[in-house]
């Protein structure tokens, strides 16, 4: 599932390309994408409408639109945004062709299930294999108030996430496995399964770890490492370990830095250490940890 990272590469390229360009038409062969209201009612709400700009919150995207409309992109598990020129050729599987060779043609970018022709004669699409991904139509405020967004966490990114805040945040869940809790969205926002492994990992905690049971001082290097480890992944464009591309079609890197992420069996990346990267479950999730230095306490 695209993360906080991978989330906030999307907005950077959807403000990068389409700020002040108008949707002119909609197309899906999967209506039940549009959560609400119905796909038809979506289509004759957007079009003719501007986007002004996009914002991150939490792993949910905010498209705002002329006529005070925003437009609510969740990927969910295996969904992303991408910005291009398609020629539709036919109605099969995969009708949408790419103009050009390049990373649209990437075969994780050709699951194509929505499409906003725009007035520079290019495209925004949302790719997803699973068709898990939602997109919800609001009048512009009530975004806020709603299921997907009332209910987050404070963000990580944010320049007012400060350690006193993310402590009171975490201790709302004491008794808590600290893998399961740094994933809740309504204790912290836009932490999913990568970058818990890799938190974790860095502050050399045990995934099953009650939050109850983990010393100040490694309470304090979760919530370090969680704001650097996040902007790394940032600045590498996120994540590609699975299908997540960037709105060119494009894969992030920070794959390439994992140091407990799908590393099971390898030795531990850590200098001095020696031990072996492990996978268990918490909570249903598959949790990475060395089994050495990231030690359960008794």
């Amino acid at each position: 599932m695209p993360e906080l990272p991978e989330v906030t590469n999307i907005v950077f390229g959807l403000n990068d390309n389409l700020k002040n360009l108008t949707i002119e038409d909609v197309w899906t062969d999967w209506p039940k994408i549009i959560k609400n209201p119905k796909f038809d009612i979506f289509r004759n709400e957007v079009i003719g409408k501007k986007i002004l700009n996009s914002e991150r919150v939490g792993k949910n995207i905010l498209m705002h639109l002329s006529d005070e409309k925003t437009i609510l992109f969740h990927m969910k598990m295996t969904g992303h945004l991408l910005y291009g020129k398609w020629n539709k050729e036919n109605s099969g599987k995969f009708p949408w062709k790419t103009e050009v060779p390049g990373p649209l043609s990437d075969p994780y970018n050709r699951f194509i299930h929505l499409m906003f022709n725009l007035s520079n004669g290019k495209q925004l699409a949302m790719s997803d294999v699973r068709k898990f991904g939602k997109v919800v139509l609001f009048n512009e405020g009530e975004e806020l108030s709603s299921k997907d967004l009332k209910d987050l966490g404070p963000d990580p990114m944010s320049k007012d996430f400060i350690y006193k805040k993310f402590k009171e945040s975490i201790n709302k869940k004491e008794n808590g496995k600290i893998k399961q809790v740094l994933m809740d969205q309504e204790i912290i926002s836009g932490i999913g399964n990568i970058y818990s492994d890799e938190v974790l990992w860095e502050a050399e905690v045990h995934p099953m770890e009650k939050v109850k049971n983990i010393p100040e001082n490694k309470l304090k290097k979760i919530f370090e490492s969680t704001k650097a480890i996040l902007k790394k992944s940032i600045e590498m464009g996120g994540d590609s370990m699975s299908d997540f591309r960037n709105i060119n079609g494009e894969k992030g890197g920070f794959q390439e830095c994992h140091k407990a992420y799908r590393r099971k069996g390898e030795i531990c990346p850590k200098r001095g250490c020696g031990g072996f990267i492990n996978r268990i479950k918490v909570g249903g999730r598959s949790a990475h940890f060395c089994e050495t230095h990231q030690k359960l306490n008794n």
